[in-house]
């Protein structure tokens, strides 16, 4: 089935006067309630489910766009409505900490029982914002809703069946690359929150990932893994190398090559990577299309696009 499939123009309103993402949030349940007695009936508990999902965890998901939704019992039926902002308004992207102005919104309002269908669905509408750019930033200007529905029609997303890797990775984490320094890598996995981060070429082929573990243990002598006692060592010493170096070093002959790192297709299943987390203890996956790094699939990927829905 088609992502367009799911949309009806009623519900697309192109003209949202609003300076905050709750105040979005309690337009678009408004004016769709006027359309629809459904909506109308269970108007406030709607309204009341995705407010306090997006006092939890924001829904921005960068690249302008939010996805609010609302889960309530015995709701029967699967809404979206899309607005398009007359002003974007700033927003946290998800927990990173990280800043996004949000221009088109993507509201889903379905039934509790439902998250395989809204989870599809937020991945389709990721699939516009990341393969489908030019369209994005038509949809931000039109102001047709039928158009707006013409424009996604012509992107041929595909609701799928299954829920798969790609569903449910994180697209933006901008990948290393071996000529990054040390100093550099650094600073990233302390801003964004990472104890990993993919290597990639020029071409975007995956060459495996740069950790923790790696940048700390640059510059300490190898026999220390075999002494109990480190108590003879100065304050600071196994880093001098590091402070000496760490603008000028890069991470070329330090990142974990490929065969040392967990990768998967991006069309694998996710009962699949669910279990190689419970069996393995695996915290990253990195997901391919054949050599190309697609994106990162994190624990905490798991629980806030499936457990947290």
């Amino acid at each position: 089935m088609k992502f367009s499939s799911y949309l009806d123009p009623k519900f697309i309103f192109t003209d949202v006067d609003a300076t905050s993402i709750k105040e979005v949030i309690v337009q678009l349940i408004e004016e769709m309630s006027k359309k629809s007695r459904t909506i109308n009936e269970n108007k406030d508990e709607l309204t009341y489910s995705a407010l306090k999902r997006e006092n939890e965890i924001s829904t921005c998901v960068g690249n302008a766009i939010a996805i609010p939704h609302s889960r309530i019992w015995n709701f029967n039926d699967l809404v979206v409505s899309i607005g398009i902002l007359r002003n974007p308004i700033e927003m946290e992207i998800a927990s990173t900490g990280r800043r996004n102005n949000v221009k088109i919104v993507f509201l889903i309002l379905c039934d509790v029982l439902k998250n395989k269908n809204i989870l599809k669905i937020m991945s389709a509408i990721s699939k516009l914002t990341l393969n489908n750019k030019d369209a994005l930033e038509k949809i931000k200007k039109e102001k047709n809703p039928n158009e707006i529905i013409k424009l996604i029609q012509e992107t041929k997303i595909e609701i799928e069946q299954k829920i798969i890797a790609e569903d449910v990775l994180s697209p933006d984490i901008i990948p290393a690359k071996p000529e990054d320094t040390l100093g550099k890598i650094v600073k990233r996995l302390i801003l964004e929150g990472m104890v990993g981060l993919p290597v990639v070429d020029d071409t975007g082929n995956f060459l495996g990932e740069i950790t923790e573990k790696e940048v700390i243990g640059f510059g300490m002598p190898d026999y220390l893994s075999y002494i109990g006692n480190l108590n003879f060592l100065t304050v600071g010493e196994p880093f001098e190398e590091y402070l000496k170096n760490n603008e000028t070093t890069t991470i070329k002959d330090l990142y974990r090559k490929i065969d040392k790192v967990i990768t998967i297709d991006r069309k694998t299943p996710i009962m699949e990577i669910c279990a190689i987390i419970i069996n393995k203890g695996i915290t990253r996956f990195y997901v391919l299309e054949g050599q190309k790094y697609y994106g990162m699939i994190k624990r905490t990927d798991i629980l806030k696009k499936i457990l947290h829905i």
